[in-house]
């Protein structure tokens, strides 16, 4: 029986990786549910346009938080590059461009969000427009942050199932969990493409579900990361 050796780089990648991947968590969570969507009217613009004035700075601060996610997620990705690059470099470095694709489009939402505030200001040259008309479009501008999302969905899937598929064959962390990863991910990529081509799909199933599996998945290897850090691969070998 022999065992694969995982050197400092590896093992100190993971921690960061550990750590990266929680605080991401956190920030998009916070940024989002906590100071982003109570702002957000359902099918109101105007109602919508007031809560964001009222509470310009909560709503800088989300984009504050997105930004800092996308920050976050490069530093993940690196991290998971130097893990997986002795095992498999060409899939590491598919994993980790598919993950830089979707940072790449996520960065996108704050750039509508600061649209949107522009669209809502007093400068002199939006008073050729209705203050209706600018708010209708301010609304139009943070749904289109959503739609960053769910184009870049299908990267980060590919991405985290990329990877999933790595853990699996390194055999650095529980196989029951890598498995868990390469088939939440794998959903992901399938419900995120078929959302794109039929808007209509999460009236069958709920977009929340799209990415729930593999964000438990990555949030689960976040802590077993942190904590637990990388098994050795254990190989057996026959002798003659």
């Amino acid at each position: 029986m022999t065992t694969t050796i995982i050197d400092n780089s590896q093992r100190a990648a993971a921690k960061v990786a550990g750590v990266a991947g929680l605080l991401a968590f956190a920030l998009v969570v916070f940024g989002n549910y906590v100071l982003l969507e109570p702002l957000l009217v359902p099918r109101n613009a105007v109602d919508t346009a007031r809560n964001i004035l009222a509470h310009e700075t909560q709503f800088r601060l989300a984009l504050i938080c997105f930004i800092t996610y996308g920050i976050g997620a490069i530093v993940l990705l690196s991290a998971l590059y130097v893990i997986f690059a002795p095992v498999n470099r060409g899939l590491a470095l598919a994993g980790a461009l598919f993950r830089l694709v979707f940072v790449i489009l996520w960065l996108i939402a704050p750039l509508n969000s600061l649209a949107a505030l522009r669209l809502l200001g007093d400068a002199p040259y939006l008073k050729v427009f209705e203050p209706e008309r600018l708010q209708a479009l301010a609304r139009v501008q943070i749904a289109g942050s959503f739609d960053d999302y769910y184009v870049g969905l299908p990267f980060f899937g590919l991405a985290a199932t990329v990877c999933a598929w790595l853990w699996l064959k390194s055999k650095y962390i529980p196989r029951g969990l890598s498995i868990f990863g390469v088939i939440g991910s794998a959903w992901c990529v399938f419900c995120a493409i078929v959302y794109l081509i039929f808007p209509d799909f999460n009236k069958i199933v709920n977009d929340y579900i799209f990415d729930t599996p593999m964000a438990l998945f990555e949030l689960a290897l976040s802590f077993w990361l942190l904590f637990k850090g990388l098994s050795p691969k254990i190989e057996r070998t026959i002798e003659t």
